[in-house]
């Protein structure tokens, strides 16, 4: 039931962001609907993930609220919403045909391709003692991709800062 009124709260807070008639009120609406996918992760017992959801989400908000500061829609203004229209139309079909090709590659449900997943399933309690799969395999037998996934997240952290510092020295008196 409480995943029922997250996903309700997700689908309302994009609603919200989508209808918002500014930038920054967009940023922020649609900044709730990734903390609702983070506590969605923590009740689904996956901590790792709501982790990781947390700090990019984070670094997105930092990033998107930075870049719509002062800006506003010139292109919109200046009568070009028809380029504008047909550009978006033409990215949706191209991103839908891709996904479309790259979806029907995938094996049918329930009928994985790699062996080494059915011993994932079949011996991650008893090996890890941790209840959540996901946490199992992440911690203990992929945690040096876990330890790859965290200096990608410091490297975008890094980046954020640098993209929010302020520019010139500090005078020292």
């Amino acid at each position: 039931m409480e995943l029922h009124l997250i996903l309700i709260f997700m689908i309302c807070a994009a609603l919200v962001a989508v209808e918002m008639p500014d930038l920054i009120s967009s940023v922020i609406a649609l900044s709730s609907v990734g903390l609702g996918l983070c506590l969605a992760f923590l009740l689904l017992k996956a901590p790792n993930l709501a982790v990781t959801q947390l700090v990019v989400e984070i670094l997105l908000v930092i990033v998107l609220i930075r870049a719509t500061i002062n800006r506003d829609l010139p292109l919109v203004k200046d009568g070009r919403w028809l380029f504008n229209t047909i550009s978006t139309f033409l990215f949706i079909i191209c991103f839908l045909a891709f996904a479309y090709f790259g979806l029907k590659e995938l094996p049918v449900f329930g009928q994985p391709l790699m062996r080494v997943s059915s011993d994932y399933i079949a011996n991650s309690y008893k090996d890890t003692g941790v209840a959540n799969l996901v946490t199992a395999i992440t911690m203990n037998f992929r945690s040096l991709d876990a330890l790859a996934e965290m200096a990608v997240l410091f490297t975008a952290i890094i980046g954020v800062l640098a993209i929010t510092r302020k520019a010139g020295r500090v005078n020292e008196k």
